[in-house]
């Protein structure tokens, strides 16, 4: 497949200029955060067993890699920019195809970029040199401070890498999610090297737990959310190189190595830490560290978390733009949002309008969280709604004229859907104020599309 960009004299297109590697580290990137270093704790607390916890992260790293697997075909099938908003759009409509773009780009992908950012600044504001972060300096209702700037700040430089080159930002996110690689790589080795560490651990228990369905739940919502990221690269699969190839490659391999990366690193935070003190701990990967390394160990993955961070802001800026860059070609948003740089051939207009978002919601402060946790049940709602689709492209296309066939096909997709819709249920029961929250606002989107849809009828649009 030629890596030309579609272009016409009058329409720029994007460039395939992303290889294997580069969509591998954008699902490893994207996927490890923060969660890895944080929810451990969550997971003792709602299951109380170092074997329970075990357990749950081999069941989240399987149903991660069932919709991995599922939406690997679906993305060499079709690599095209918006992932999910295509696929939706071509097996159910423009309108279920909308609804999942605006859930996305109102909401979904803004709240994870400002989150990552915030929580990037907190890490930050721990460190002496960085005390000033916490300084406000605009008082007022929405008090503004030096951490809300820096926020924005990385938003807004890891915006301008996005911009000047799909290239540059796939460079930029290998170099910092191999980083991270290694980062964990020496927590790993640091923690089962610790003289601290002993076997029993492994066999200790945690008394105040949840436990039975409901804890295991609760603990394999916090794996999924430390797995979550996993469908990004195929929001970007119009500028990955050989995509019936690479999509495949990058994500089955990418999800693989993730799962491995948090199992090992479960073990060896478990292998210094007994149950209790994991789940009365709030960082459990720092003071694991910490007990292995001596006082700096703390500092040093500190400053560790943040650079994992970092790169994740960048991973979900490069995927996060194409959605509603998609959405605006086919003439359900504004027209700006569609262009495409004539120079760098990356979307402008889409990376400007995620940016004005992400930062509007870092300056609002805790507001945002709010607004994230309305999208939680959203996401898994269109996760299920995605891998369905595999089945409505199976019955229109020859199975044996696909690039690339999902694995234990129908089974494996039919599993993940099975997953999904259980994730969705618990998640609603849990939580159900922010879900019916999330609910009103995917519904807000009707209305929305219909004054595009018209407006398209009356004056087509890029996409017509």
């Amino acid at each position: 497949m030629s890596n030309a960009p579609a272009t016409s004299p009058s329409r720029p297109g994007l460039v395939r200029d992303l290889s294997v590697l580069h969509a591998g580290a954008i699902v490893v990137g994207v996927i490890i955060g923060s969660g890895i270093f944080l929810v451990p704790k969550r997971m003792m607390e709602a299951t109380g067993s170092s074997s329970v916890v075990f357990l749950v992260w081999i069941v989240g790293g399987l149903l991660s890699w069932f919709g991995a697997l599922t939406y690997a075909e679906l993305g060499a099938m079709k690599p095209d920019a918006g992932g999910e908003y295509v696929y939706i759009r071509d097996a159910y409509g423009p309108m279920p195809g909308f609804l999942n773009a605006w859930s996305w780009f109102t909401i979904s992908k803004p709240a994870s970029i400002a989150t990552v950012a915030a929580g990037m600044v907190r890490i930050l504001g721990e460190f002496g040199a960085f005390s000033f972060l916490k300084t406000t300096f605009i008082p007022g209702r929405i008090p503004v401070n030096w951490g809300h700037v820096v926020a924005a700040a990385a938003i807004a430089f890891l915006t301008w890498i996005n911009y000047i080159g799909v290239k540059r930002a796939g460079n930029f996110q290998l170099f910092f999610t191999t980083l991270k690689v290694i980062m964990i790589a020496g927590i790993i080795v640091a923690c089962f090297t610790a003289s601290s560490g002993t076997m029993a651990n492994f066999s200790s228990h945690h008394a105040g737990a949840v436990g039975g369905v409901t804890g295991f739940m609760a603990a394999l919502i916090a794996a999924l959310w430390a797995y979550d990221g996993w469908n990004n690269l195929n929001m970007v699969a119009g500028e990955v190189r050989e995509p019936q190839k690479n999509i495949p490659r990058a994500m089955i391999v990418g999800i693989a190595l993730v799962a491995a990366l948090y199992m090992l690193m479960n073990a060896a935070v478990q292998y210094v830490l007994p149950a209790t003190t994991l789940a009365g701990a709030e960082r459990p990967a720092s003071l694991a560290f910490q007990y292995a390394m001596g006082a700096a160990g703390a500092a040093i993955l500190s400053a560790g978390i943040a650079v994992s961070m970092f790169a994740s802001i960048n991973g979900q800026i490069l995927t996060g733009a194409r959605i509603p860059f998609a959405a605006a070609r086919d003439g359900y948003f504004f027209p700006s949002i569609a262009s495409v740089n004539e120079k760098y051939h990356t979307p402008g207009g889409a990376l400007a309008f995620q940016a004005f978002m992400s930062i509007a919601l870092v300056v609002l402060g805790g507001a945002f969280e709010d607004l994230f946790n309305l999208a939680i049940l959203s996401e898994w709602v269109f996760y299920m709604i995605t891998a369905s689709t595999i089945f409505v492209f199976r019955r229109r296309i020859n199975a044996e004229t696909l690039p690339y066939r999902a694995w234990g096909y129908p089974v494996v997709p039919a599993l993940f859907i099975a997953a999904a819709t259980v994730v969705c249920y618990f998640s609603f029961i849990g939580n159900k104020a922010d879900s019916i929250g999330g609910t009103i606002v995917i519904l807000a989107g009707i209305p929305v599309f219909y004054w595009f849809a018209r407006k398209k009828r009356l004056e087509p649009g890029p996409g017509a």
